[in-house]
C-alpha cells in the first residue's frame, strides 16, 4: 500500500514581506504550515536582518525556483561609517575602526566602480563552499577563509541619502550579489569602513514586495479566517520564452521528448518554456529549432 503524502497538493507562488528578525526558512514553514501545503521552498535567501520580498514557491512551483534566482534583485540599504565588522553588518564583532566620514561628494565619485561587471568577493560569513566546508561554518570556528572574487553584473547602484554617520542607496544587481560586499569594499575604497545597518528587498526576479502579503496573517489563514491568493506557477517564467503546444506535442515534452520550437526560436542552449492553454508543460532548452525539456510539470491532485 503507497505511503499517503502529508499536505495538500498547493502550487504556485506567494510574495511574503519578510520582517527583520525572522529566518527565510521559518518564513517558508509558516507558510507551509498556513496552507497545509505539501511541498514549499523560496527563491534566494533574506538573511535574519534584512526584510522585503521573499518569493516563497509551493508545489510545482518549486521547479521554476532557479529562474526566479536568475533574475536580477533590487534592493535599498544603508550603510554605516566608521566600522568594519566581522560579518559586513551591525550583528558583527568589531575589526576597526575609523573616524573619517565621506561627504555626498566623495561618495558619488566612488560610485561608478561599482558598476556594470565587477568582481566580488562574497562576505566570510556566507554560505559559499570552502573545501566542503561552508565559509559561515568556519568562521563561526574562528577562522577567516579567503573567498576567490566572483563576477556580478551591477546596472544600478545610486545614493538616495547621506546622514552623519550614514548614507542609503539604491542597488540592482544580478545573481550572487551581496550587499554586505558592497557596504564593506565601499566603505574600503572611501577610507572609512562601512557595514550594513539596514537592508530591504525591492524585487527579486519578477516578484515585487508591493505584492506580499504580511508575516502575520499566516495564523488567520491557517484558523480559515483569511485567505491569500497564490500567484501562478508561469509567473515565474514570464520573462522567458514561450511556445504553445497542441495536445499531442504537451504529450511528447511530459515523456521527455523534444518538440519544435515554432515562431521565434531563442538562441541554442537558452531556457524557454512551452505552454498548453496557458498552463506549464514543461520548461528547457532550444537547440537546433527544438524544445528539450528538463523540467516537467505535474499537477497532481
Amino acid at each position: 500500500m503507497a505511503r499517503r503524502r502529508k499536505g495538500e497538493a498547493v502550487h504556485g507562488w506567494l510574495v511574503v514581506d519578510k520582517p527583520v528578525g525572522i529566518g527565510s526558512t521559518d518564513v517558508v514553514s509558516k507558510a507551509r504550515w498556513a496552507l497545509r501545503a505539501r511541498k514549499a521552498g523560496h527563491a534566494g535567501t533574506l538573511d535574519p536582518l534584512a526584510s522585503g520580498a521573499l518569493a516563497v514557491a509551493f508545489g510545482e512551483a518549486t521547479k521554476t525556483v532557479p529562474y526566479v534566482m536568475d533574475g536580477a534583485k533590487r534592493y535599498t540599504f544603508t550603510v554605516g561609517w566608521g566600522r568594519a565588522t566581522t560579518t559586513d553588518d551591525l550583528e558583527g564583532e568589531t575589526l576597526h575602526e575609523s573616524d573619517a566620514r565621506p561627504t555626498a561628494t566623495e561618495i558619488e565619485a566612488a560610485l561608478p566602480a561599482f558598476r556594470g561587471d565587477i568582481e566580488q568577493v562574497p562576505p566570510v560569513f556566507s554560505a559559499i563552499k570552502v573545501d566542503g566546508a561552508r565559509a559561515y561554518d568556519l568562521a563561526r570556528a574562528g577562522e577567516r577563509p579567503e573567498l576567490a572574487p566572483r563576477r556580478l553584473h551591477v546596472p544600478a547602484l545610486d545614493l538616495v541619502s547621506v546622514e552623519e554617520d550614514a548614507a542609503t542607496f539604491a542597488f540592482t544587481c544580478g545573481k550572487g550579489g551581496y550587499v554586505r560586499s558592497i557596504a564593506r569594499d565601499l566603505g574600503a575604497a572611501l577610507g572609512c569602513h562601512g557595514h550594513v545597518t539596514m537592508l530591504r528587498r525591492l524585487s527579486t526576479g519578477p516578484f515585487d514586495v508591493a505584492d506580499g502579503v504580511a508575516w502575520d496573517v499566516f495564523d488567520a489563514v491557517r484558523a480559515g479566517e483569511a485567505s491569500v491568493t497564490l500567484l501562478p506557477v508561469a509567473a515565474a517564467l514570464a520573462p522567458l520564452p514561450r511556445f504553445d503546444l497542441t495536445a499531442d506535442e504537451a504529450r511528447r515534452l511530459r515523456n521527455g521528448n523534444p518538440v519544435e520550437a515554432r515562431g521565434a526560436v531563442p538562441p541554442y542552449g537558452a531556457p524557454c518554456w512551452a505552454a498548453l492553454d496557458g498552463e506549464p508543460v514543461a520548461v528547457g532548452t532550444a537547440k537546433g529549432g527544438m524544445v528539450h525539456p528538463s523540467r516537467v510539470f505535474v499537477f497532481e491532485p
